[in-house]
């Protein structure tokens, strides 16, 4: 499966010398390995009064590009982020609090994202989060072993009575995990 990349300025040059050669479009999109589709819309769009013009049309796409970003996120939603942070707020409790309040969907890690930009762009918003510590991104350590069991007892917690083994109805539960999670085996004494 290809991943759709735009066509660069020398990509452009490319097709409007091969096109001044009298190549077809399907042999450029050969020689440049792209859809031959790709050189088709290329051509169609950018061609003009005079012919294919490849650092015009390399200037509309750039522009073509720029105008369709739009920030999910508005500008006075970053206003109200900056202002909680300066007043000691952590990115948590403004998602939580704009989510509640305001019925604004912001999650702590936009926040966290926001930051990240903003201080790489010489910002100095980072100085305003409680914890100064290099942040690293955490991917789902889930603990998923079986002393998260809600009411569970511990074997040293039962009544002596089941120790003498005399009465009937007392279980005792066990499992044990083989190697590498593979097998298992439910002990019921």
């Amino acid at each position: 499966m290809r991943i759709y990349t735009h066509l660069t300025q020398y990509q452009r040059y490319q097709i409007s010398f091969l096109k001044n050669k009298g190549h077809s479009q399907i042999d450029i999109a050969k020689e440049l390995r792209v859809h031959k589709s790709t050189v088709s819309r290329e051509l169609k769009r950018n061609t003009g009064g005079n012919g294919y013009q490849p650092r015009q049309a390399h200037r509309k796409a750039i522009g073509r590009r720029k105008g369709k970003v739009f920030p999910r996120i508005p500008d006075s939603t970053w206003m109200f982020v900056e202002q909680y942070l300066k007043e000691d707020w952590s990115p948590e409790q403004i998602s939580g609090w704009l989510n509640l309040n305001k019925d604004v969907r912001i999650s702590h890690e936009s926040i966290y994202q926001y930051l990240l930009a903003n201080k790489k762009s010489g910002g100095n918003l980072y100085k305003y989060l409680r914890c100064q510590k290099k942040r690293k991104k955490r991917y789902g350590k889930y603990d998923r072993r079986s002393n998260h069991l809600i009411d569970r007892k511990i074997i040293d917690d039962r009544p002596s009575i089941v120790d003498s083994k005399e009465r009937l109805g007392d279980w005792e539960v066990d499992t044990i995990i083989g190697k590498n999670h593979k097998q298992a085996i439910v002990s019921l004494t």
